[in-house]
């Protein structure tokens, strides 16, 4: 049986993300796949205690989870599957596999809908920035994004956007609960402030 080539799949991806991704991605780019979802999965992973071969899976599915969008921006996540339904293969991951990673890309799909633990660790760290320290940056770059492709989005808009999607979150793991749910509810109450003070400019002293 032919052993998978866990480190050529992901080195093979992210040079493809990194030379054909739209520059207009300022939010779903490289750096978004390579330095933050990819960390968050092993960082959970270890955290709960699978095993290596687990954890080389979820980071496989983490670097192709976003690959779509190098075809298109609408329902991407169907894109990434065929993605890897074409390329996986090449690097000798099996029919299961391949069905395993599928379904790790589909649960990153809003609204999240995971199916097994696999599933809810990928799910959770492709929201991992909700409860970092880098959240309102992370934010910035996905408003640019979607102002880039011809939204309108006003401070106020934007505001209420994020204390909705805040607050109608949750965290699958207990991992990702542990790690970030303090933060994410810091976050929440300085958005609720930053919305306050729009409503109320003369309150400021």
């Amino acid at each position: 049986m032919k052993k998978s080539d866990y480190q050529g799949a992901i080195a093979f991806i992210l040079k493809r993300l990194e030379e054909d991704l739209s520059p207009e991605l300022t939010y779903h780019s490289l750096y978004h796949t390579r330095d933050d979802v990819i960390p968050a999965t092993r960082r959970l992973g270890e955290w709960i205690g699978l095993s290596e071969q687990d954890i080389h899976l979820i980071e496989v599915a983490a670097a192709y989870h976003d690959a779509g969008f190098l075809v298109q921006y609408r329902e991407h996540e169907l894109a990434g599957v065929q993605v890897v339904q074409k390329y996986l293969p090449k690097f000798g991951f099996s029919e299961e596999a391949i069905r395993a990673i599928s379904g790790m890309i589909m649960a990153t799909r809003l609204p999240q809908s995971p199916k097994n633990l696999m599933e809810e660790i990928l799910a959770d760290a492709d929201l991992d920035s909700l409860g970092r320290a880098d959240f309102f940056e992370r934010g910035n770059k996905l408003r640019e994004e979607r102002m880039l492709r011809g939204e309108h989005i006003t401070d106020e808009g934007w505001y209420n956007e994020q204390i909705r999607f805040l607050r109608g979150h949750r965290y699958f793991t207990q991992a990702a609960r542990t790690l970030r749910d303090e933060g994410k509810q810091k976050h929440l109450e300085i958005l609720k402030g930053w919305l306050e003070n729009l409503a109320n400019p003369s309150d400021k002293t």
